[in-house]
């Protein structure tokens, strides 16, 4: 978000609330290069922060309210009170700022009554993690409102409490790692296992390459249930194989043989190839060979689509119709379900892959895709 525009939403709030904001934070969406559905399953990542996202304004209140407004939800703004505040208590949007609160409470954080409006530039959905990104900057926020100086590791950790705990949806690390710890010009192999994260350059524009995100405009939600169930698939796999998680496995073939099931023999083999997939592709980009991780990325979405079965049909129109103009590799990304496709793409090739994929999504009368260039950014911060 743009100075201008952080200032927009600080007049917003003033409206909202009469006063001004004690301030305006920012977090990203992600782009998650490779690594889908491994954090759960204590695996890796290899997410990158992008320039757009979700901001709040944000002032503390001395009754114990806690007062949000977003300029993109339907319907009145939503107050409760924290002393309230319980798992469930709350639905629809404003549960995953409300679970932050509750989050930082249950932690042993003093936290008192705020407000807060909120704005994205974010499309809800689309498989960016737009819910993560309105945790983190709403966890920024409180973090310095009230002096509190947590380390962005446990920042991390609490945002993504208070969508699992409180919101219910049971995702792993990953989103919100990266929107608070995310560098610009660099993705962040992350291991879910122990926390860890280390910097990978990556810098597309170097290597006359790109990052296209293709919004298929096929809308997710992660509450809907098939999340929850490739969960508990992993888990009923990792059980079946006597270890705590499939990052436990080290050999892939005896555990896959040793998978009587099929549906959990799959599962388990999207897991354990994709975290080979994520390796390879932070040694790739150590090497300086962004070119050759497009072949890894469609494999990635093979596996998604034929093993893990998240695909969707945009997903795979939008894979097929740009490898066929010219994209190196592509890959759906997210949870699953909607949402959007990452496709590495060389920059001469970029007008032509992005009318063959309108041209096709017209012909299928599908809505027409929406495309955003993906520049690794920075992370959460401040932005008045």
């Amino acid at each position: 978000m743009s100075g201008p525009a952080a200032d927009a939403l600080g007049d917003w709030f003033a409206e909202l609330y009469g006063g001004s904001p004690e301030g305006v934070w920012c977090a990203p969406g992600r782009v998650n290069l490779i690594g889908e559905h491994t954090d759960y399953n204590q695996g890796f990542v290899l997410p990158f922060a992008l320039g757009a996202g979700v901001s709040v304004a944000a002032g503390r209140r001395g009754d114990g309210l806690i007062a949000l407004s977003s300029r993109d939800a339907r319907g009145a703004g939503v107050t409760v009170r924290l002393a309230e505040l319980a798992p469930g208590s709350i639905g629809g949007w404003a549960a995953y700022p409300v679970g932050v609160v509750w989050a930082l409470a249950a932690a042993g954080y003093r936290v008192g009554g705020v407000s807060i409006a909120v704005s994205a530039d974010l499309a809800p959905g689309a498989g960016l993690s737009s819910s993560a990104a309105l945790e983190c900057a709403t966890a920024l926020a409180l973090d310095e409102l009230h002096q509190l100086a947590i380390p962005r590791r446990e920042l991390a950790a609490l945002a993504r409490r208070a969508e699992n705990d409180f919101v219910g949806v049971p995702t792993g690390i990953m989103d919100q790692s990266a929107a608070l710890l995310c560098r610009a010009g660099h993705a962040l192999l992350l291991d879910c296992r122990s926390g860890e994260g280390t910097a990978v350059p990556l810098d597309p524009a170097a290597a006359g390459l790109a990052f296209m995100l293709i919004d298929t405009r096929a809308r997710h939600a992660l509450t809907d249930g098939r999340y929850a169930d490739r969960r508990r698939a992993c888990e009923d796999a990792a059980r079946a194989l006597g270890v705590s998680s499939l990052r436990e496995v080290t050999d892939d073939a005896a555990a896959l043989a040793a998978l009587a099931d099929s549906e959990l023999r799959h599962r388990a083999r999207h897991v354990l190839t994709e975290n080979r997939r994520v390796l390879e592709v932070a040694r790739l980009l150590g090497a300086g060979q962004l070119a050759r991780v497009g072949p890894v990325l469609t494999a990635s979405h093979a596996s998604l689509r034929d093993d893990f079965e998240v695909s969707w049909p945009e997903a795979d129109a939008a894979v097929d119709t740009a490898l066929a103009a010219g994209a190196l590799g592509a890959r759906m990304m997210g949870g699953g379900f909607g949402g959007s496709v990452i496709a590495l793409v060389p920059g001469e090739y970029a007008a032509a892959i992005t009318a063959a994929l309108a041209g096709d999504f017209a012909a299928r009368r599908w809505a027409e895709p929406r495309f955003l260039a993906a520049v690794p950014s920075q992370s959460a911060h401040r932005l008045r």
